[in-house]
C-alpha cells in the first residue's frame, strides 16, 4: 500500500525569532503538532480535486527575506499596513491614530498583550478543514493585530497589502487578527500581489471575532502572479446582533485555495458572502467555504460566481450547518458556473445539513456557457463577436464586483478583469 506523502520536516523550522516570549511557545507547539502531518491527497475529501496542484519543495520551505522595496498596485491614499513576504513593514504603514482604535504589529506585544492573543489565534477556525492554517500557526514571522474597544468606528477602509517577493525560493506566512468589540465598525481590505518569477508558497490566516452588533466589512483581492501558490483561510465568530459581510475576488494560479468560515454564535447575527473567481491557461482555483448557524434567529446569504477559460479548474465546495437549536435560521446559498471553453473544468459541491425544523433554507448551483441566442442577438445589432462574448460574461459577475463598496478595488477588479477577456477572447 502506497504511503501518503508527508510535510517536509524544513516546512517546520520558522526563521523569526523577534516575537514575544507567549507567541514563540505558541508556534513551538504547533509546529510540535505537524511532525508527520499527512499532505492530502485525491482521497483527502476536502482536497480531492486540488491535492494534485499542490508542489512543495524544501527549497520553497525557507522563509523569504522582507528586504526590498514595497509597491502596491492599490491607489491607496487612507490607512494601510504593508507586508512583504509576511513580514510587517512600518515605513511603509500609515495606521490610523483614532480612541479606542489599536492595530500592532505581533513582535511590538507586551508579554502579557501576547499571552491573551495566543488564546485567540486559531479559536475562529475548524483546523480539520482547514489544514494548512496549522502550518501558518508553526510558521508566522509576524503579524497583524487590530482591536476595536465598544462604540469603536473606522472612519476610513483599512488597507492591509501583502506583498511576495519572489526573486527567490521561499515562502510567506501572514497573519492577521481583528476583535471588533460591541457596535464597532471597521472596513478592512486585503490585497495580495506578487513580483519575481521563483517558485513561492504564500500561506496565510486572517481572524475575525465580532462582538455583539459589530459590523465587519472584509474584502479580499487575489492577484499574485503564475509562480505562487496561495493557500489561506478566514475565520469568523459573530456574536448577537453582528453583522458581517465578505467580498472575495480570486484570480487563478498554479494553486489557489482559500477557506472561508464562518459561525453565527448569537442570535440575529447576519453574514453575506461574496465570491468572483476567473481562470484560464492551467490555472486552478478552489474556494472552500462553511456557516455554521448556532444561535437561532440569523441571516446567511452566499453568492459565488466562477468562470473557466481553456484548460483551466474552478472549484465551489459551500457548506450551510444549521445546528439543532438554530431555529427560524434563514440560509441561500447559490453557485453559478461559466465554462468558455470545452476544455475548462469546473466543480461545484453544494452543501445543505439542517437539524432544526423552523428553518428557512435553499441551495442551487448551475453550469453552462455563453448562451448562443444572446450572442446572436448582439451579433444581429452590429456587435462583434469578441465584444458580444466579453459583455456577457463581464455580465455574468457584473452583479458581484458593482456590490463591492470600494471604487478603487472595483476598479482594480475590474483592470484585471478586463486583462482576461483580453487574453481569453483576443482570438476571436
Amino acid at each position: 500500500m502506497k504511503q501518503a506523502p508527508m510535510l517536509s520536516s524544513a516546512f517546520l523550522h520558522p526563521a523569526g525569532q523577534t516575537l514575544p516570549e507567549p507567541l514563540l511557545a505558541l508556534r513551538k507547539q504547533r509546529a510540535s503538532l505537524l511532525v508527520d502531518m499527512p499532505l492530502p491527497t485525491r482521497k483527502t475529501e476536502n482536497w480531492k480535486y486540488s491535492s494534485k496542484y499542490l508542489k512543495l519543495s524544501d527549497e520553497m520551505a525557507i522563509s523569504l527575506p522582507a528586504e526590498g522595496k514595497t509597491g502596491n498596485s492599490l491607489a491607496v491614499s487612507g490607512y494601510k499596513v504593508v507586508f512583504r513576504n509576511g513580514i510587517l513593514i512600518p515605513e511603509a504603514s500609515d495606521y490610523p491614530d483614532l480612541d479606542g482604535i489599536t492595530i500592532q504589529s505581533f513582535s511590538d506585544l507586551s508579554n502579557e498583550e501576547a499571552d491573551v492573543l495566543a488564546l485567540q489565534l486559531g479559536s475562529t477556525l475548524d483546523h480539520d478543514q482547514a489544514q494548512f492554517a496549522r502550518l501558518n500557526g508553526a510558521r508566522f514571522d509576524d503579524g497583524l493585530l487590530v482591536r476595536l474597544e465598544a462604540g469603536a468606528v473606522l472612519d476610513q477602509p483599512l488597507f492591509i497589502i501583502h506583498e511576495t517577493a519572489a526573486d527567490a525560493t521561499g515562502s510567506a506566512f501572514p497573519r492577521i487578527f481583528v476583535e471588533a468589540g460591541a457596535n464597532s465598525q471597521i472596513t478592512l481590505v486585503e490585497e495580495y500581489t506578487s513580483s519575481g518569477n521563483a517558485p513561492a508558497f504564500v500561506n496565510t490566516v486572517t481572524e475575525f471575532t465580532l462582538a455583539d452588533s459589530a459590523n465587519v466589512t472584509s474584502i479580499r483581492l487575489n492577484m499574485e502572479g503564475e509562480s505562487v501558490q496561495h493557500i489561506g483561510a478566514t475565520g469568523v465568530v459573530q456574536n448577537h446582533g453582528s453583522r458581517f459581510e465578505s467580498h472575495c475576488v480570486g484570480f487563478g494560479g498554479p494553486l489557489r485555495r482559500h477557506d472561508l468560515q464562518v459561525r453565527l454564535v448569537g442570535e440575529e447575527a447576519e453574514t453575506k458572502l461574496n465570491g468572483v473567481v476567473v481562470t484560464q491557461g492551467k490555472q486552478h482555483y478552489d474556494n472552500h467555504t462553511s456557516i455554521d448557524h448556532v444561535a437561532a434567529n440569523c441571516n446567511s446569504e452566499e453568492t459565488y460566481r466562477n468562470i473557466a477559460a481553456d484548460q483551466s479548474h474552478a472549484i465551489f465546495n459551500g457548506r450551510i450547518h444549521i445546528h439543532q437549536d438554530a431555529q427560524k435560521s434563514f440560509a441561500d446559498m447559490n453557485n453559478k458556473n461559466l465554462l468558455l471553453n470545452n476544455g475548462a473544468e469546473i466543480d461545484t459541491k453544494p452543501e445543505l445539513e439542517i437539524y432544526a425544523d423552523d428553518v428557512k433554507c435553499a441551495h442551487g448551483a448551475t453550469i453552462g456557457q455563453l448562451d448562443e441566442e444572446s450572442i446572436f442577438y448582439l451579433l444581429s445589432r452590429g456587435i462583434g463577436r469578441r465584444d458580444a462574448n466579453v459583455l456577457l460574461t463581464m455580465a455574468f459577475i457584473n452583479e458581484l464586483v458593482s456590490q463591492i463598496p470600494l471604487e478603487v478595488v472595483r476598479d482594480t477588479a475590474q483592470a484585471r478583469l478586463n486583462e482576461f477577456f483580453e487574453q481569453t477572447f483576443q482570438e476571436i
